[in-house]
């Protein structure tokens, strides 16, 4: 079976490359972590597969897998997410927002603040141009209000 890219892969290939990415300590101390480091890489052009590696915070070493494509039957873009700190795989649904730039990951998971309970998340994924893009982790609160987790710059190496 031969399945052809669609304009949808295509912006999925804006990712692609090695970058460099830092954040905000989601502590709130207002210290910045050290850098990760992110390799994109392209699986025939259908999906992409991130692989980030890094210090966490604390000094242990941490690992990402981000794997992210199009599904033209569904209209729909989808893929997962694992770390090395974590046992939990997200598995993403999602959409291009209007703004052409921005692409909103729907999942989820266990809710950190209540064990034994679930809650909805949201990655946001913005290109501000070729070299910079931002990654933005958000979970939705009780009353239906989104409330940031953590956010990311990632620059093109």
């Amino acid at each position: 079976m031969k399945v052809e890219p669609q304009e949808e892969h295509r912006w999925l290939e804006q990712l692609l490359g090695e970058w460099t990415i830092t954040s905000e300590d989601s502590t709130g101390s207002g210290e910045d972590s050290q850098p990760w480091i992110e390799n994109v890489r392209s699986m025939h052009r259908l999906w992409v597969v991130c692989e980030g590696e890094g210090i966490m915070p604390g000094g242990s070493p941490g690992q990402t897998l981000m794997t992210l494509g199009y599904n033209p039957e569904t209209k729909r873009y989808l893929g997962t997410w694992v770390g090395s700190m974590m046992t939990h795989m997200w598995v993403y649904d999602g959409v291009i927002e209007d703004d052409g730039k921005t692409l909103a990951l729907n999942c989820e998971g266990p809710d950190f603040e209540n064990p034994g309970r679930t809650a909805r998340y949201q990655d946001r994924i913005t290109l501000i141009d070729a070299n910079r893009r931002t990654l933005t982790a958000r979970v939705q609160t009780e009353n239906g209000d989104w409330k940031e987790m953590m956010s990311a710059e990632y620059r093109r190496r």
